[in-house]
């Protein structure tokens, strides 16, 4: 399952624009945007009622993306989401693999092969049976399917995306 709060249409995409591409000095530190996505993200999260998560997982970025960005905008919305549900946030239970190039742009063949292979599931405790991937935005699903793969290879059985803003 896939639960988003709003079309990214107009006024829901410059606000995540807002969010993920911060100017640079005192105007980047404007809170507004951060404040409207997390409030998509508990619309979001109580749209999705069963089943209830024993993990809360951000779509990891990788490393080299993350030190040029600063800050992982699903890594933000995965904390709102866990204070929400009391599920445990595990932000290093995926992880990306690969710096894939952006999928703006991209079909939705081009964007699964994009990310084949880019994240792996690398803790050596067991993962629960049931867990919640949150990201940003969903497009075509490319994404939250690789992560989802690489999950599933670890056990998990359910698996329930929670995103702020869908592609209509």
């Amino acid at each position: 399952a896939c639960h988003a709060a709003v079309a990214l249409e107009r006024d829901a995409k410059a606000w995540i624009h807002r969010l993920k591409y911060p100017r640079s000095g005192l105007a980047g530190l404007d809170p507004a945007p951060l404040l409207v996505i997390r409030e998509w993200i508990r619309v979001a999260t109580a749209g999705a009622r069963d089943p209830r998560p024993s993990w809360i997982i951000p779509v990891p970025l990788h490393p080299r993306r993350l030190r040029k960005r600063g800050f992982n905008v699903a890594l933000l919305l995965a904390r709102e989401v866990a204070l929400a549900t009391g599920a445990r946030l595990h932000p290093g239970a995926l992880v990306r693999l690969r710096d894939t190039p952006s999928q703006t742009g991209l079909n939705r063949r081009a964007r699964q092969r994009n990310l084949r292979g880019a994240f792996v599931a690398p803790l050596t405790r067991p993962y629960p049976h049931s867990i919640w991937l949150v990201d940003d935005v969903v497009t075509t699903t490319a994404t939250l399917q690789a992560a989802a793969r690489a999950l599933s290879r670890r056990g998990v059985q359910e698996i329930v995306a929670i995103c702020a803003a869908r592609t209509p």
